[in-house]
C-alpha cells in the first residue's frame, strides 16, 4: 500500500505522500515544474536543515579510554601494581602500569576504528547537482538542497535526495539499498502507487546511480528523512555489545578478585589468632597471599593471543576490526550468508545456449562443432541488443551489465564478434522489470530488426513463430511451446538464470509509429540462454565443514529464490532440508512463526530481504541463544552487519559503509574465508582456556604454603616468600604462557558443534583439572621437596628458622619450593597443551615456542638461586645436587597424572575419540 513519507515540515508545506499524483505533490510541496526560488529555498534550508547525514553525539575519547583502563582485569592488574609497590618491589609495579596502559591504548584504538558507518554514508552523496531554480539550471551543493527543488539527473551521476520524477527516465543501480543487481527502470509516468516505497516505479533515492538516460525531479526528502538517512539512523541505534569473551573475562575477573581478597581477609584473623602472628606480619602474608591468587599475566596473555589471532587472520585474507571479535567467531553457531560474490565468484557467464535444433554448450564446444545458425542469429542478436562493452584483448577492461558482458562472451565462443554492432540502432526500449525484457532496433545489412530479450515465459507469449534449422522460420505450434515451457522448467529448477532471444524484421513504414508495443510482437524465437554466477570451487568444502562443526547456514540474499537454491544445493547447504522464505513472506510472518521456523533446525534461504528483514532474522536467531554472523556488501547491510554478533564485510565488492559497520571484512570475498576464521576462532578461544588452565594450575601451590603454615599455628615455616610468588607469576609463568596462545589446533577442532553463548570460558570441570588435579599434584610435590629439605638439614616441627644456622636450612627449602614450582610449570605447560587429546596427537615438539619459553623460565630460575644480587632481593639460595635431582621428574609426574585423566576421560566418551581421529585429519599447523 501507498507509505506517506514523513518529515520535518516548513510553514505551509505539509508532509507529503510522494506517491500521490504528480500535481498533489507538486502543491503540497508548495513548489512548481519551473522550480524555487533562490530566496525560497535559502529560508527552506533553514528549516530542514543541510542535505546530510548526521552523526549521533557518542561518547567522548577520554571516557572510552577510561572504559579500557577500569576494565575488571585492568582492575585486578591495578591491584596487583598496588600489591607489588606495597611489597616494596617499584620496579614491577611499574611494569604492570605499563601493561595496564599499553592493553588500554591497544583496546581504545581498536574500538574506535568500528564507529565510522556513518562517515562513510556520507561518500554516497554527490558533491554537487543541477538545480532548476528561478526557471534556471544551476549547480549547487548537494548539501543546500531542500524539498520543492527541481534537480536535473544525467548518466553516470549520483542521486543527491529522494525525488519524484517529473520528465523522461533513466536506469537505477539501486543495489546499495536493495541488495538488487540489475538496474532497474525509472520513468515520468503515473503508476500503480500500491507496494513498498523502493518499488515505485517513478521514484528514485539518495545514494543510488543513474546508470543509463535523462530526468528531471522533484525532491520530497533530503538528509536524514531520506532513504539512504533512514539506513544511517538504523546503524546508529544498533550498539555496541559485549562479546562472549568480554562478558566471560568480567565474570572470571570478579570472581578472581572475590577470592583473592576473601583469603587474603581471612588469613589476617587465622594469623594472628591461630599462627600466633603480630597484626603487621600477619597483614603482609595476607599480601602474599592476595598476590598468590592474582593471575598478573592473565590480562597480557588474553590480549596478545586474541591479537595473534588478528594477525593470522589477516595472513589469510580476514580483516578483524575488534580484537575481541576472533573468540566470537569460534563460538558462531549460525551463518547468514549472501549469495553474490559470497558464494559464487560473482562473474555471470552463458553455460548452456537452447536453440530450436539442439543444446549447445559454449564454455566447452565439441571439436569441429559447427554453429546452428539459429544459434548465430542469436548471437548476433543479443550483441545488437545490448549496452556492455566487450574487449577479448584485455578482459580487465570490460563494462556493463554482467548478464550483457556474459552474452557478449556467449556470442563470441559462438563465433560472432561481440565489437561487430550494428550499424545504427534506431531505438530503444529499456529492460522493463515488469514487462521482464528489453529491445532495440537496428538497422543491419540493409534491414531494419527488432532484437529482443527477456525472461522465457514472457518472450514465448509474443513469438508466434520459430528459427528453423536452415536458416529458415516455421510457426511455433503448441508442441514447441510445450516442449519449450518444459525445458524452462528443468533448467529453472537448476537454479540457472534464463533469457530468451527473439527477433523480427520491420519495414521502413513502420518506423514513424513503432511503440514497444507494436515492436515487440510477431517475433521469432531463436533461443535461450542458461546463465549461472558459477559457485567458488572452495565454498562446497567450507560448507561441508560448517556442517560437520555443527554450524548452520541461512541465505539471505536480495536475489530471487530459485537462483540462491539452485546456488545453495550446488554447495551443499540444505543438507537438512531447505526453505524459500521470500521478503513478502516474511513481511506478513508474525514473530512467533519465524521463531518456529528458524527453530526448526533446517536450513533457510531468505529472498528478496530488505535492511529490516535481516535485522529480525539476526534478532531472532539471538533470541534463541545463537551466535550469528551476518555477511553484507551494500549500505543497506550496515544495520545488520552491526546487530549481529559478527559482521562480515566484503573487501572487494563492498561498499564503504558495510565496511565500517562490519566487526571483519573479507578481503577476497570468499565464504571459505568465513569458515578459515570461525576455526581460528575456535582455536584462539582454546588456546585462551588452554593458558588460563596453565596459570590457575599454580595458584594452588602458591596458595597450600600459606594455608599449611596457617593451619599448624606457625610450627611449619612459609614455604615461600611474597617476592618468590612475584618471580613466578610475572617471571616463569609469562613466557610460556603467550607459548600456549600459539598451540596448533587440537584435533577434532571443527568436528564438535559450537559451544553454547551462555557458556562460562572457566567452567568447574576445567577448576577441577586445573585447582585440583592439576594443581594439586604440584603441590604435593612442592611441599614433599620442601619438607624433605628442611628435614635433611636437621629441622624439627616448631624449630624457629628466622635466625641461626636453620635460618640458611630454611632458605635452601624455599628455594626447592620455587624450583618445585618452576618444575610442575613445565609439566602443566605441556600438559595443558591439548583438553582432549593425547599429546603424541599433537606433537610433543610441535610448539616451538613453547619449547623456547620453558627454555627461558629454567635459565630465569636458575639465574635468581645461583647469582648472588638476585638472592638477597628473592630470599633463594644455592641447592645441592640432590635436591636439583629431587625436582627434575616432577614435569613427567604432573604430565603424566594429567594424561592418564584425558585417556579415562576419551574412554568414557568413545564419541571424542571418533571426533579426534576426524578432526586429526584437518587439524592445521601452528
Amino acid at each position: 500500500m501507498s507509505q506517506p513519507v514523513t518529515g520535518l515540515a516548513p510553514d505551509g508545506v505539509s508532509t507529503v505522500n510522494p506517491q500521490e499524483s504528480i500535481d498533489r505533490l507538486l502543491r503540497d510541496l508548495r513548489t512548481r515544474r519551473t522550480g524555487l526560488s533562490d530566496r525560497e529555498a535559502t529560508r527552506r534550508l533553514v528549516v530542514f536543515g543541510p542535505n546530510e547525514l548526521a552523526r549521533r553525539r557518542g561518547t567522548t575519547w577520554p571516557r572510552d579510554l577510561l572504559a579500557q583502563l577500569i576494565h575488571p582485569l585492568a582492575l585486578l592488574l591495578w591491584l596487583a601494581g598496588l600489591l607489588a609497590a606495597l611489597s616494596g618491589t617499584t620496579a614491577l609495579a611499574v611494569a604492570i602500569v605499563v601493561v595496564i596502559l599499553v592493553n588500554a591504548l591497544f583496546a581504545f584504538i581498536q574500538e574506535r576504528h568500528a564507529e565510522r558507518a556513518v562517515e562513510a554514508l556520507s561518500a554516497y552523496l554527490p558533491l554537487t547537482v543541477r538545480v532548476v531554480r528561478d526557471g534556471t539550471p544551476k549547480p549547487v551543493e548537494a548539501r543546500e538542497l531542500v524539498p520543492g527543488d527541481v534537480i536535473m539527473i544525467e548518466e553516470g551521476e549520483r542521486i543527491p535526495a529522494d525525488a519524484r520524477l517529473l520528465s523522461g527516465s533513466v536506469e537505477l543501480d539501486l543495489s546499495t539499498l536493495t541488495g538488487e543487481s540489475l538496474p532497474l527502470l525509472r520513468e515520468a509516468e503515473p503508476f500503480d502507487t500500491h507496494g513498498p516505497i523502493l518499488q515505485a516505479r517513478d521514484l528514485v533515492f539518495s545514494g543510488t546511480s543513474c546508470t543509463e538516460g535523462e530526468a528531471t525531479a522533484v525532491v520530497f526528502n533530503t538528509g536524514m528523512h531520506t532513504e539512504l538517512g533512514r539506513i544511517a539512523a538504523l546503524s546508529q541505534q544498533v550498539g555496541h555489545e559485549d562479546s562472549p569473551l568480554e562478558k566471560q573475562v568480567k565474570h572470571v575477573a570478579r570472581l578472581i578478585a572475590l577470592v583473592a581478597v576473601g583469603m587474603g581477609a581471612a588469613f589476617i584473623p587465622i594469623g594472628t589468632l591461630v599462627a600466633g602472628l603480630s597484626l603487621g606480619d600477619a597483614v603482609n602474608f595476607a599480601i602474599g597471599l592476595l598476590v598468590a591468587n592474582v593471575p598478573e599475566g592473565l590480562l597480557p596473555t588474553i590480549t596478545l593471543a586474541l591479537a595473534v589471532g588478528v594477525r593470522i587472520l589477516a595472513r589469510q585474507g580476514v580483516l578483524v576490526k575488534r580484537i575481541s571479535a576472533v573468540e566470537t567467531l569460534g563460538s558462531t553457531s549460525v551463518i547468514c550468508t549472501d549469495k553474490t560474490g559470497t558464494l559464487t565468484l560473482n562473474r555471470m557467464r552463458v553455460t548452456r545456449v537452447w536453440t530450436p535444433e539442439r543444446v549447445l554448450d559454449p564454455v566447452a564446444p565439441s571439436a569441429g562443432d559447427v554453429t546452428p545458425p539459429a544459434a548465430t542469429r542469436m548471437s548476433r542478436a543479443v550483441v545488437a541488443c545490448n549496452n556492455a562493452e566487450l574487449d577479448p584483448a584485455q578482459p580487465d577492461q570490460e563494462h556493463g551489465d554482467p548478464t550483457e558482458l556474459a552474452l557478449l562472451h556467449m556470442a563470441a565462443s559462438l563465433g560472432v564478434d561481440p565489437a561487430t554492432r550494428p550499424e545504427d540502432r534506431l531505438a530503444q526500449f529499456h529492460f522493463d522489470p515488469a514487462l521482464r525484457r528489453m529491445s532495440t532496433v537496428d538497422r543491419q545489412g540493409g534491414l531494419v530488426r527488432v532484437h529482443t530479450k527477456g525472461a522465457p515465459e514472457e518472450l514465448l507469449t509474443l513469438c508466434t513463430r520459430v528459427a528453423g534449422p536452415g536458416g529458415d522460420d516455421r510457426p511455433l505450434g503448441d508442441v514447441d511451446r510445450e516442449l519449450f515451457d518444459e525445458m524452462v522448467t528443468t533448467w529453472a529448477e537448476e537454479g540457472l538464470r534464463l533469457l530468451a532471444v527473439a527477433e523480427r524484421t520491420v519495414d521502413e513504414a513502420e518506423l514513424t509509429s513503432l511503440t514497444r508495443e507494436l515492436a515487440e510482437r510477431d517475433l521469432t524465437l531463436l533461443g535461450v540462454a542458461a546463465m549461472i554466477d558459477p559457485p567458488r570451487p572452495e565454498v562446497p568444502d567450507a560448507v561441508a565443514r560448517c556442517h560437520s562443526a555443527g554450524i548452520r547456514l541461512i541465505v539471505v540474499t536480495g536475489d530471487h529464490g530459485l537462483t540462491a537454491q539452485g546456488i545453495a544445493e550446488a554447495v551443499g547447504i540444505g543438507h537438512a532440508g531447505l526453505r524459500i522464505v521470500t521478503g513478502a513472506d516474511l513481511e506478513r510472518m508474525p514473530e512467533a512463526e519465524l521463531d518456529e521456523r528458524l527453530a526448526s533446525g533446517e536450513e533457510l534461504i531468505f529472498a528478496r530481504s530488505s535492511p529490516e528483514d535481516k535485522m529480525r532474522i539476526a534478532d531472532a536467531l539471538q533470541d534463541q541463544g545463537h551466535v550469528v554472523a551476518m555477511t553484507g556488501d551494500g549500505v543497506n547491510d550496515a544495520p545488520a552487519l552491526r546487530r549481529a554478533d559478527i559482521g562480515v564485510a566484503m573487501g572487494r565488492s563492498g561498499t564503504d559503509v558495510a565496511r565500517e559497520a562490519a566487526t571483519m571484512v573479507l578481503t577476497d570475498d570468499n565464504f571459505a574465508s568465513i569458515v578459515a576464521a570461525v576455526e581460528a576462532g575456535r582455536r584462539v578461544y582454546d588456546n585462551v582456556r588452554k593458558f588460563i588452565v596453565y596459570i590457575f594450575a599454580h595458584a594452588t601451590p602458591e596458595v597450600v604454603p600459606f594455608l599449611v603454615y596457617a593451619l599448624s599455628g606457625g610450627r611449619i615455616p612459609l614455604p615461600l616468600t611474597v617476592m618468590q610468588i612475584l618471580a613466578i607469576d610475572l617471571g616463569t609463568e609469562t613466557l610460556p604462557a603467550l607459548a600456549l596462545g600459539r598451540e596448533r589446533a587440537e584435533p577434532g577442532l571443527m568436528a564438535r558443534p559450537p559451544r553454547e553463548r551462555t557458556q562460562n570460558v572457566i567452567d568447574v570441570p576445567m577448576l577441577a583439572r586445573a585447582w585440583g588435579l592439576l594443581g594439586g599434584v604440584s603441590a604435593v610435590l612442592v611441599l614433599a621437596v620442601f619438607l624433605v629439605t628442611l628435614l635433611s638439614g636437621g629441622w624439627q616441627l616448631g624449630d624457629d628458622v628466622s635466625s641461626g644456622p636453620l635460618h640458611h636450612v630454611w632458605q635452601q627449602a624455599t628455594t626447592m619450593s620455587f624450583l618445585g614450582i618452576v618444575a610442575c610449570q613445565i609439566g602443566t605447560a605441556m600438559a595443558a597443551r591439548t583438553q582432549h587429546a593425547s599429546l603424541r596427537q599433537v606433537g610433543v615438539l610441535s610448539n616451538h615456542l613453547l619449547l623456547w619459553g620453558i627454555a627461558y623460565e629454567v635459565a630465569f630460575a636458575a639465574a635468581l638461586v645461583t647469582v648472588a644480587p638476585l638472592q638477597s632481593v628473592f630470599g633463594t639460595a644455592v641447592p645441592e645436587l640432590w635436591q636439583v635431582l629431587f625436582v627434575l621428574p616432577f614435569p613427567v609426574v604432573v604430565w603424566g597424572v594429567d594424561e592418564l585423566w584425558r585417556w579415562s576421560t576419551r574412554r568414557r566418551m568413545p564419541g571424542a575419540r571418533t571426533g579426534a581421529r576426524t578432526g586429526a585429519r584437518t587439524a592445521g599447523p601452528a
